[in-house]
């Protein structure tokens, strides 16, 4: 090999260096490594030359170079001359300081290649480093890195040098001002310094042994000076480290004194690099309080207190000048404390403390300011010390008083007790200590007696006293007593000018009112009842002996009770007794009014707790009803009526039943009263200046027109009613609906405000109620009937609709219930309207959870009770059958309802209706009752409703529509009938829950009914019946199918007419229904149908629409109970399957290829009801009788409908129930006649073929284009293997198809027939000549699928009868020699089916008939090796194995010629992507050895090439190559040449191969045989491959161009 061509061979690789993938780019590094191996000075110049020629190129390929370039260098620098060696200097010199930038890959590959050279020209490199290493000016940080490594790998050459460069590079350390540079001087020093101490341990073999440690010292030391004292400090941390690890060598350097010298401040300076930032810890303090519980605290406590007690004796104002400022401390603690100190000397220096008295309480000012509890708690108790030694009797003890009364209105849970903190008491606490001082100084301090009473008086009336009460009730009570004890027979309340007092009125209302609430505050209602009882003479003299008796009832009643079970309702009515009682005995007009004038004073007291306010109103009431002066009662009213707080509900209710109470003894005043009111500017929104309701906002006028609106429905309720009547309808109601309605220009707008609407239905039930009672209602006419009623409705629709939370439908339904027995009549519609709407309101109104309020419940009861009064009240006016019909219209939507509790309410209504119906029953002529069946087909399921209170109302409505019939036959309403009379027999049985029990019972009430039943009654039954098949209820459902059966039974016979109709609305309900129960009844619905009708049954099912929903499929399955029956169906829809086309063509476009093929209909539909039927695990027996005949017909039909589409119409419908439930699958035509077939097998007792099939996803394959032939083939398989006594049979069916039409069936048939070939069972039967001449028939079929699948079948014998290949040998050899040379398969899939017969046949026939077609084999299937096609590169060289095989031992030359040369094409396609095609490689080379004649590459392929081992290709290559150039040097061109065909292979793993099979084949063979081998065409190749896309395929490339050096 010449120069030149290593130029080249370098400058290809040099130029490949730019590949973008990492791994070519080092097997170019490699590859250049290869070449500099052979011939480093010509690569390094070549390099050289490549770097200078490309001044562009990117520095990340020249640092490849470089590197490259150092390895050479490295491993022959012995061989280098001083020019190569002087050229590589400059270039690395120059690549290295191009750019002053840091460009750390490259700038160091240069310097690696210097230190390279510099191991034995390192005079020439320092020449040219100290070139750029001038004084004065910085260096390129590399020259100095260079400098550093270069002392570390020449030690001897380079330490001479080192005093010149020390003494140049001092002074550049203090220029030196960034850390990068900082850091390259440092480790430059590090070197320099490790170095001359390795070259001062080895002076015995240094050049120079003259050379001594202090020739160092002095600059040494200087650097040692700047990097200690200066850089040390930086805050770079790689700085640090950097001088850190130069410190070390160069301490060794130093002189011993200056060593010395520094060791102190050495040693710190390194350790403080070690020390840690310390952060600061806060430190809090956190005070514990000690537990007071600890017997020390409470000793030490005690020792304490002795010593303040001696200090209060000897010095007590000193004592007190110190403890009372503590009071107004800012720590708790210290109050407290202070607070504790003072009770402790109150009680123990009581003689001292004498003359500080006012003086102490005048310091608890502050204290009775504080809102701690502790300190609450702390004077509580200073204040009890107090009153037991005289303190409240001085000036400021009533605030002290005061205070114990605030403490013990606390409220309970104001402040909660914090978490964590035990020692904080509560404010229950705080109120119980108070309420215990109170009563311990009430009852025990005599002293305190006057000073208490009267002036704890003065806190009953204060609302903000009202939490104190019941202590101080109870207190009062205890003084009183005290006081009558004396003997004073005078009032017990002096008043003597004390306004403070509140007066007897006032005492009275407010004991009384709050009475209202006995057991709130810890029981005020007894103290209150009490209290007024010992002050019945202050309160009048006259109630004494009244208040003794009645009080002590009302006390007992409260003690029978407690807060849970006491009624409100009757406590109030007894206290207002008490109060009517009461005002009675005293009969004073003067004191009535002005107790009334004190009530209406104490309203708004109560504006905080409304219960109690609404009491107060109706005491009001009742004052004012017994007063006899109207001036005061009218202007009373007024004022109530203009100082109400009309928002609050309960003060709105309280302000009407106030008025109502009134109006019993003043009616005229208080209707008029009313109206003025009404007329007043409160309606108007222009209101004058003095108006009081200015500020008031409409919502605001709102709830003060519903207040009126309640006053008149009181007033109307209350008032006496023969007095009522007449006002009803030109005042009340009138000035109601005033009130309701307001006029915006002259048009009148009804409110929306759903508060005001309860009001106007509660007052308009208030005076329907007024009228109907009333003696006169008989001949009233109510004009604003129709009005009221509308009303009404609007009020019930307004309602929400699933709760019921207002008793504005029971209001407005009594109201309604009362209108309707009034005249006029209500028109139809009118009515229709009222009965709709309060079903409606009622009947969905969801029920309350268990344990609910109570008030709900009753609430929904009383409400229920006013629809059925209604309803009743409705039916009377039109008891007809007409009008019992309406009735059950209204109801039947709920009696359907989906939910129970609605069906419970609608049965319990109708129930309800139709007894009232029967007991009123009146017929004037026999007439017929023609909606009877519709009736008792709506009550009779329900006799199974999961609700067992609606089976027994169900029961009632059918036991009361039959007695109706015999009404209206002419029957006596005393007649009974035994056999309707059963029905209430029947009852405890529909009680029972046991399914069986429930359904017999339902049964039996269906023969009831069918013997009672008129004949023209029978379908409409039916009908409703079916309706009920759908009925959410599944008892329901489940009670229809046993009476449809029931009726269907009895009297099927009368339905022959009627099938068509029963079968549709049959499909009809099963779409609305998925419940089990109702399709097993429907199938045996349509059994008993088709046992008698069947022709009839079955052409209506076939008329079905398609796809059969589930539902029809579920009535296809009926008709499969009885084998006769089913055998006559299977036939009849064979027949129906058969004779029509399979499908039909059309264009779906113009401009399409091929038309699409169409399924026909009725063949469709046949094929899909035989699926069906056969489904049916009851068609087992026929099906076994027509199994041959239903598996070719099945069989063949799905042949016919691979690939069929379905109508365009089906295929709108398929898209558009793709989500509907009642499709049970996707219809198509394929899969339909796959499922039936595979249905088929299964019930003609073929299972382990369905298993088989279904294990080797067999169904699957048959439904698909592609897989369909391997579909039918593991069926015949399965079918030999399981089914073989039915083959004959089918057989002969399937051989009847040579002939047919259809080219899809031949080919089914043939794949059939090809597979039984593959299996014994045809020998054993008999049937191999047969199936042998069918096939052979068939070679000349014009379609190429079947001809294939004959090469197929004939090939099959090789399995399946082995013994006979030899009996057929020529004829199948000769069939498969025709399918290799078929011309007529565009597709060449016969010549792969005739190589795979081959294959398998090989081994089989006579070698004599193999011999003459051996050579020919071998050159038709060569080409098929390259293929693009798996499968035809995998058969044709695993049938050249086969070839080989068979010529062991016997080989022609001219065949050893085709075994030459397909050995590249086998050993390159070991690397083939596909595995079966690696794996026909690795036999044909195995099968190949034997017949090359030579041992040790045979030896090799049987080592490396056996089945299920792994294979590492190089390794195998490179032997196989090694042994084919030791025996074969002369095939190096032919190999060559071949391999080159396969550079440009469409498979990236071969054109891998290719050239890493030249590069081995180059690398083993001799180099004189370089002749055989083209190397400029070669270079080339390999030059294109390195623009590869592949990067695998460009490393090998490059490895294999590194391996051509080898010809140099």
């Amino acid at each position: 090999m010449t120069d030149s061509y290593l130029k080249k061979l370098s400058t290809i690789l040099l130029d490949a260096v730019t590949d973008k993938d990492p791994l070519v780019q080092e097997q170019v590094c490699s590859a250049l490594c290869a070449l500099g191996e052979s011939q480093p000075e010509e690569t390094l110049s070549t390099c050289v030359e490549y770097l200078g020629q490309h001044e562009k190129l990117a520095h990340p390929y020249r640092t490849m170079i470089l590197r490259a370039m150092e390895t050479v260098v490295s491993n022959h620098i012995s061989e280098l001359d001083k020019d190569m060696a002087k050229a590589v200097i400059l270039l690395a010199s120059s690549e290295m300081t191009k750019v002053k930038d840091l460009v750390c890959d490259w700038q160091q590959a240069a310097s690696s290649v210097l230190v390279a050279v510099g191991k034995r020209f390192v005079g020439m490199v320092m020449e040219e480093m100290l070139g750029k290493f001038q004084p004065g000016v910085l260096p390129h940080c590399f020259v100095v890195q260079t400098l550093a490594n270069l002392s570390i790998s020449n030690v001897f050459g380079m330490v001479p040098f080192l005093t010149s460069v020390l003494s140049t590079m001092l002074p550049m350390l203090g220029m030196a001002k960034h850390d990068t540079m900082r850091v390259v001087f440092c480790c430059a020093l590090q070197r320099f310094s490790e170095s001359t101490l390795e070259y001062l341990a080895n002076l015995d073999q240094a050049p120079d042994p003259t050379v001594r440690k202090d020739t160092f010292a002095f600059d040494i030391s200087s650097a040692y000076d700047t990097l200690f004292y200066h850089w040390l400090q930086s805050r770079e941390a790689k700085l640090r480290l950097a001088v850190v690890e130069a410190l070390g060598p160069m301490s060794h350097l130093l002189p011993s004194e200056k060593l010395e010298e520094q060791l102190p401040k050495l040693l710190p300076g390194v350790l403080a690099l070690y020390k840690k930032h310390a952060e600061t810890s806060h430190v809090s303090k956190i005070c514990v309080p000690v537990e007071s519980s600890s017997p020390l605290v409470t000793s030490n406590r005690k020792e304490v207190l002795r010593c303040f007690t001696v200090l209060a004796c000897c010095s007590p104002e000193r004592l007190l000048a110190f403890l009372l400022p503590k009071l107004d401390s800012s720590h708790e603690r210290t109050r407290v404390g202070s607070l504790q100190v003072l009770r402790h000397i109150i009680n123990s220096a009581a003689a001292q403390m004498e003359v500080k008295k006012p003086f102490i309480l005048s310091s608890m000012r502050l204290p009775l300011l504080d809102t701690n509890s502790k300190v609450k708690r702390a004077v509580v108790q200073v204040i009890s010390a107090m009153a037991h030694h005289g303190y409240l009797e001085q000036p400021g003890g009533e605030a002290m008083l005061e205070y114990i009364v605030q403490q013990c209105a606390l409220p309970p849970d104001t402040q909660p007790q914090k978490p964590g903190n035990g020692e904080e008491p509560t404010a229950d606490s705080v109120r119980d200590i108070s309420v215990s001082t109170l009563y311990l100084v009430s009852t025990t301090v005599d002293r305190m007696s006057d000073v208490l009473w009267p002036y704890l008086l003065e806190f009953l009336t204060p609302v903000h006293f009202t939490g104190a009460l019941t202590p101080l009730c109870r207190s009062l009570v205890h003084l009183a007593q005290k006081r009558q004890e004396a003997g004073t027979d005078t009032l017990l309340i002096q008043y003597d000018g004390n306004v403070t007092l509140p007066s007897p009125y006032a005492i009275a209302t407010r004991l009384l009112t709050v009475s209202s609430s006995p057991y709130l505050g810890g029981g005020r209602g007894a103290a209150s009842l009490c209290l007024l009882n010992i002050l019945h003479r202050d309160i009048h003299p006259s109630l004494g002996q009244r208040w003794a008796t009645t009080i002590p009832l009302l006390l007992e009643y409260l003690d029978e009770h407690t807060e849970e079970t006491l009624s409100q309702k009757e406590w109030e009515e007894k206290l207002l007794v008490f109060l009517r009682d009461s005002l009675a005995v005293v009969s004073d007009n003067t004191w009535t009014c002005q107790l009334s004038l004190e009530m209406c004073k104490q309203l708004p007291c109560y504006n905080g707790t409304p219960q109690e306010k609404n009491f107060l109103y109706k005491c009001v009431g009742t004052a004012l009803g017994a007063a006899s002066s109207k001036d005061v009662v009218r202007k009373l009213l007024q004022e109530l009526l203009e100082t109400a707080r009309y928002q609050e509900e309960a003060e709105r209710e309280g302000l009407a039943c106030c008025f109502g109470i009134c109006a019993i003894s003043h009616l005229d005043d208080t209707l008029a009263q009313l109206e003025d009111f009404v007329r007043s500017d409160v309606f108007r929104k222009s209101v004058g200046i003095f108006n009081i309701f200015k500020d008031r906002s409409d919502h605001e006028v709102e709830k003060v027109k519903g207040t009126l609106i309640l006053c008149y429905g009181h007033v109307a309720a209350r008032a006496p009613r023969e007095l009522v009547l007449a006002r009803a309808e030109s005042d009340i109601l009138r000035n109601m609906f005033q009130c309701f309605s307001t006029k915006v220009l002259g048009i009148k707008v009804e409110t929306k405000d759903p508060a005001l609407q309860l009001c106007l239905a509660q007052s308009v039930c208030m005076v329907c109620q007024a009228i109907c009672s009333s003696a006169q209602a008989g001949s009233f006419h109510f004009s604003r009937k129709a009005e009221l009623v509308s009303q009404m409705m609007d009020f019930i629709k307004a309602e929400p609709q699933d709760s019921l939370r207002t008793p504005i439908r029971k209001k407005a339904m009594l109201a309604c219930t009362h209108l309707v027995s009034l005249e006029p009549e209500l028109e139809e519609q009118a009515q229709t309207d009222m009965i709709h709407g309060c079903l409606h309101s009622v009947m969905a109104v969801l029920p309350e959870p268990e344990g609910e309020d109570g008030l709900q419940e009753s609430l929904y009861l009383d409400t229920m009770h006013a629809l059925e009064d209604l309803l009743r009240s409705t039916l009377r006016r039109n008891m007809t059958p007409q009008g019992l019909q309406i009735m059950v219209e209204h109801l039947s939507p709920w009696i359907k309802s989906p939910r129970g509790y609605e069906r419970a309410r609608a049965l319990g209504l109708s129930a309800c209706l139709l007894q009232f119906f029967l007991e009123h029953l009146c017929v004037s002529a026999l007439v017929p009752f023609h909606n009877l069946g519709l009736l008792v087909g709506l009550f009779s399921p329900r006799c199974a409703d999961l609700w067992p209170a609606t089976r027994q109302e169900a029961v009632s409505c059918v036991y009361s529509l039959l007695y109706l019939q015999l009404g209206y036959e002419g029957f006596s309403h005393d007649y009974r009938d035994d056999v309707v009379e059963r029905l209430l027999s029947l009852k405890d049985g529909l009680v029972h829950p046991d399914p069986a029990i429930l359904f017999h019972t339902c049964h039996s009430v269906a023969q009831i009914i069918a013997k009672r039943l008129p004949p023209d009654q029978l379908i409409s039954l039916l009908l409703t019946l079916f309706e009920s098949l759908g009925d959410p209820d599944k008892n329901c459902s489940r009670a229809a199918t046993v009476m449809i059966n029931c009726l269907l039974k009895e009297r099927g016979n009368m339905l022959l007419e009627k099938v068509p109709e029963i079968m549709s609305v049959l499909r009809s309900k099963l779409q609305e229904t998925r419940e089990e129960h109702v399709l097993q009844s429907a199938q045996h619905s349509v059994y008993l149908l088709a046992s008698q009708h069947y022709v009839a049954v079955v052409s209506s099912l076939l008329g079905s629409p398609l796809p059969f929903d589930s539902h029809t499929c579920t009535l296809w399955r009926a008709l499969a109970v009885e084998p006769s029956l089913t055998t006559q169906v299977l036939g009849l829809l064979l027949e129906k399957m058969n004779k029509d086309v399979p499908f039909k063509e059309s264009r779906a476009f113009l401009l399409s290829s091929s038309p699409d093929r169409v399924a026909t209909l009725l063949p469709l539909a046949a094929t899909c009801a035989l699926h069906e039927v056969t489904s049916a695990p009851a068609s087992g027996p026929a099906v076994t009788e027509l199994y041959p005949e239903l598996f070719a017909g099945l069989l063949l039909r799905v042949s016919c409908t691979v690939g069929v589409q379905l109508p365009r119409n089906l295929q709108a419908k398929e898209r558009r129930a793709t989500s509907s439930a009642s499709v049970s699958k996707t219809l198509d035509p394929c899969s339909s006649a796959v499922d039936a077939l595979r249905a088929m097998l299964l019930r003609g007792g073929s299972e382990d073929v369905v298993q088989r099939m279904e294990l080797e996803r067999g169904w699957e394959s048959l439904r698909t284009s592609v897989g369909h032939e391997d579909g039918v083939a593991r069926l015949a398989s399965a079918m030999a293997k399981f089914a073989g006594p039915r083959l004959p049979l089918v057989m002969k069916a399937l051989l009847s198809t040579q002939s047919s039409v259809y080219e899809a069936q031949r080919v089914t048939s043939t794949a059939f027939l090809a597979e039984l070939l593959n299996s014994n069972v045809v020998n054993d039967l008999m049937l191999l000549e047969s199936l042998l001449n069918n096939l052979a028939a068939r070679q000349k079929d014009p379609c190429a699928s079947v001809r294939r699948l004959v090469l197929r079948g004939l090939a099959n014998i090789a399995s399946g009868s082995p013994n006979e290949v030899r009996t057929h040998g020529p004829q199948l050899l000769t069939a498969m020699i025709s399918g290799l040379d078929d011309g007529d398969d565009p597709h060449s899939l016969v010549a792969l089916e005739a190589m795979a017969g081959l294959a398998k046949l090989l081994g089989l026939v006579d070698p004599g008939d193999l011999r003459s077609v051996l050579l020919h084999t071998a050159i038709r299937i060569r080409p098929f090796f390259d293929s693009e096609k798996m499968e035809f590169r995998s058969v044709s060289i695993r049938l050249f194995g086969h070839l080989n095989k068979a010529c062991h031992g016997d080989c022609e030359d001219v065949f050893l010629e085709q075994v030459v040369g397909g050995l590249v094409p086998l050993l390159l396609h070991l690397q083939d992507p596909q595995a079966p095609v690696a794996g026909a490689c690795r036999f044909a080379l195995r099968m190949c050895g034997p017949n090359l004649e030579c041992e040790e590459l045979a030896a090799v392929f049987q080592k490396h090439l056996q089945d299920g081992r792994g294979l590492h290709f190089g390794e195998f290559l490179n032997t196989t190559c090694k042994h084919l150039m030791c025996h074969f040097p002369d095939l190096l061109g032919r190999l060559v040449s071949t391999s080159l065909f396969y550079f440009k292979s469409s498979w990236e793993d071969v054109r891998a191969a290719a050239p890493m099979l030249t590069g081995f084949l180059v690398l083993h063979v001799e180099p004189q045989h370089r002749s055989q081998v083209d190397l400029e065409q070669l270079t080339a190749a390999l030059q294109l491959l390195l623009k590869d896309p592949a990067p695998t395929v460009r490393v090998k490339a490059a490895e294999t161009l590194g391996r051509l050096v080898k010809f140099a």
